[in-house]
């Protein structure tokens, strides 16, 4: 959990704590437990490079809430705005232009969003 936290902050985390039914409470705990606890918080990379990787492969996959999510997480992150667009670049490469060119639409909202705006500092279910 401290690791979601660092990566995506409290007010989301907390909001995302606050929708979560007996239907779903399941389903967070895998999330907690598999990805920020056994993936995001292993060592070898850094939260930086972590954050590159998941965007990328997120857009490749056409996730455009949880690109989203995680370029609004790059607040946390490290993950500088030069760093999102040379993982969408490789993006256009391997996963096609289609792909790339929507989540750089995505990352572009997200840039202009106001970083204060706790509503807006989240996406679908991390």
């Amino acid at each position: 959990m401290a690791t979601r936290r660092a990566v995506l902050g409290d007010v989301y985390v907390d909001a995302t704590q606050a929708r979560t039914t007996p239907f779903d409470e399941g389903f967070q705990s895998f999330i907690t437990e598999g990805a920020w606890g056994s993936v995001w918080s292993r060592p070898g990379l850094t939260q930086r490079e972590r954050s590159m990787i998941t965007i990328a492969l997120l857009a490749a996959l056409g996730h455009d809430e949880e690109v989203a999510m995680h370029v609004r997480a790059t607040r946390n992150t490290g993950a500088s705005a030069a760093d999102v667009a040379e993982a969408l670049l490789h993006v256009a490469v391997y996963a096609g232009v289609p792909a790339a060119n929507r989540a750089f639409k995505i990352a572009k909202q997200v840039y202009a969003e106001p970083q204060a705006d706790p509503e807006k500092n989240g996406g679908s279910h991390e």
